[in-house]
């Protein structure tokens, strides 16, 4: 492993995962969250975003020249395809960035923080899978309520990532995110003790953990 321990962290939209990533930052990990890099690569100007609104059309823009995301969304939620074409011009982007940082980083360990994870192909950028769950009931109320998006495209927007069973399937790692925010930061303060302990052994295959297995205790479960 030529790169530091590598953690990605994933999770279904609404799931939480952006309360634990800043978990992790306050505990001081490095973590690049690849929706930062997503808007990053889209920004004015960029080639990316020129791309885009060649494919898609200028209507896609803000009259100050940024894209139109809630209009974008609501497209490509709509319409596999053009989810696919999106896709196709910012994932290669969106990767070499997040691999150039993953290469630079020197602490013990560091998250590259990914919706995405499992079903955009980027499994190899890192170590281990840190998966936040939830069931798919809460997700779709969550969103709902945060994005202001009504049951049709909060499904839509669900049925786009990965399905919670192949979320779980690719998980070294479970934190089942449906606890107080004082027993869920003491969840990442566990997790974050197991791999500072697997960068020091230089083992990423080390045992998995699932936190909490209820909501009093802390289980080894793989």
């Amino acid at each position: 492993m030529a790169h530091a321990l590598t953690i990605g962290l994933t999770g279904g939209i609404a799931s939480g995962k952006s309360t634990v990533q800043e978990m992790f930052v306050e505990l001081g990990v490095p973590v690049l969250d690849a929706d930062q890099v997503a808007r990053d690569v889209v920004a004015p100007g960029s080639e990316t975003l020129q791309e885009i609104a060649r494919t898609f059309g200028a209507q896609m823009l803000l009259a100050d020249g940024s894209l139109d995301r809630r209009r974008m969304r609501e497209h490509v939620f709509a319409d596999d395809a053009a989810r696919q074409r999106l896709e196709g011009i910012t994932h290669p982007e969106i990767r070499q960035r997040m691999q150039a940082w993953r290469d630079r980083q020197t602490a013990p360990y560091c998250i590259l923080s990914v919706a995405i994870l499992v079903e955009g192909g980027m499994r190899s950028l890192v170590d281990r899978v840190l998966v936040v769950d939830v069931p798919e009931a809460v997700q779709e109320q969550r969103l709902q309520t945060r994005d202001n998006v009504d049951q049709v495209l909060a499904r839509r927007m669900l049925a786009a990532q990965a399905s919670r069973s192949e979320r779980l399937a690719a998980a070294n790692d479970i934190l089942v995110n449906v606890i107080p925010l004082a027993q869920l930061r003491g969840c990442v303060r566990r997790l974050h003790e197991h791999y500072l302990q697997l960068a020091r052994d230089s083992d990423p295959d080390g045992p998995g953990l699932r936190l909490p297995e209820s909501e009093t205790s802390f289980t080894m479960a793989f």
